[in-house]
């Protein structure tokens, strides 16, 4: 199984925020019907990707589906006025928010003190990568943009109704090896046209996970072209050669 933990991806709450703030939603009016749905699809998709899933993913979802079915309820209007069902998700998503904006301003500040303030013992630093190429290996992209980006391409793929179940032999170590060709050769690739003459989607997804190993092994970088579109794959030059994938 490929796991994959970022720092910007800790859980159901920083879901909800990135769908939030994908579709310039109002926090304060959560659509919870719309936000069900791609809360529960990017779900299954991270299931049908190997990756681990926590149980306050699947307790976060539960709330949603509550939630929903007591705004299809009736109210009772000789009841005082009700509280908004949604009030509870409300008021721990801002709570979320703003201790997830003080981190951020935390660890500004950490950068910020770094530069400021001499380290000893630079001995121990790693020597293959500069700062400044690890920090743009992920170029301002999170798990969930990757996944987004992933359900574009799937969502661009002729649909297709196979009768026959046909065993395909795809491993990892191919499709890193058909990555790193790639960018070989034209210096760049977008992830649409890579697997655009592959016919099994088993293979497409085998092709992504090769894609995130790359990326774990500071072989590739990924940016995005446009906010949740394709995926635009660069070779990473080490002195004056193109580094090589140990798959």
């Amino acid at each position: 199984m490929y796991k994959v933990r970022l720092v910007n991806f800790e859980g159901p709450l920083d879901l909800l925020l990135f769908f939030i703030k994908r579709d310039e939603l109002d926090i304060y009016d959560i659509p919870i019907a719309y936000i069900t749905k791609e809360f529960l699809d990017t779900l299954h998709l991270m299931e049908k990707l190997d990756l681990d899933v926590a149980g306050e993913f699947i307790v976060m979802a539960a709330t949603l589906m509550q939630i929903k079915v007591r705004m299809l309820l009736p109210r009772d209007e000789v009841l005082e006025e009700e509280e908004d069902p949604r009030a509870e998700l409300v008021r721990r998503l801002l709570e979320y928010k703003r201790y997830k904006e003080m981190a951020g301003e935390l660890q500004k500040m950490e950068v910020a003190a770094r530069r400021l303030r001499f380290r000893r013992f630079f001995e121990y630093d790693p020597k293959d990568m500069g700062e400044s190429e690890e920090k743009d290996l992920l170029k301002d992209m999170t798990l969930f943009d990757l996944i987004a980006a992933f359900k574009f391409t799937m969502d661009q793929m002729p649909q297709r109704t196979i009768h026959e179940v046909q065993k395909v032999n795809v491993t990892v170590d191919e499709q890193c090896k058909l990555i790193t060709d790639a960018v070989k050769q034209t210096g760049n690739v977008t992830f649409l046209n890579l697997v655009s003459s592959m016919n099994e989607k088993i293979r497409i997804v085998v092709t992504f996970i090769a894609l995130l190993e790359l990326v774990k092994q500071h072989v590739v970088t990924v940016r995005q072209m446009e906010s949740y579109r394709d995926i635009l794959i660069s070779k990473i030059l080490v002195g004056n050669s193109v580094a090589e994938t140990s798959a």
